[in-house]
């Protein structure tokens, strides 16, 4: 008897925790950030419609000049970083993967000219020499 309390207190929660609309999305949104702020620790002194404070250098819209060098340091670092990032194949895996395209292709090199030579056969045929 008590899980079924459970499971309809549950299920109450749910239908309270999910709003249905849209506003009331927002809503719920906006009633949610104002009491985390107040629940972060602050003085509580600061009003929300008082200004904030000068924006960061890259939000103002006024970029730094980076040297050419520093730029091209920066993209070497980053390249090096993904690099490290990459799973590489173990030579056994190596060889497995290029015999594997060499005989795709060499199919399909076949193939190709196998009916490259059919339709040229049909054309003389058609046209006659």
């Amino acid at each position: 008897m008590s899980e079924d309390r459970e499971q309809e207190s549950g299920e109450d929660r749910d239908e309270q925790a999910r709003p249905t609309s849209a506003a009331a999305r927002r809503g719920r949104r906006a009633s949610g950030r104002s009491s985390s702020r107040k629940e972060s620790g602050g003085t509580g002194s600061k009003d929300a419609s008082a200004p904030k404070g000068r924006p960061t250098p890259q939000r103002d819209g006024r970029s730094e000049r980076v040297s050419l060098f520093r730029r091209i340091g920066r993209f070497l670092r980053e390249v090096v970083a993904e690099l490290r990032k990459v799973i590489w194949p173990t030579r056994k895996q190596l060889l497995t993967y290029t015999a594997v395209v060499l005989v795709f292709v060499s199919i399909m090199v076949a193939f190709i000219a196998g009916l490259d030579l059919l339709f040229a056969q049909g054309v003389l045929q058609l046209f006659g020499e």
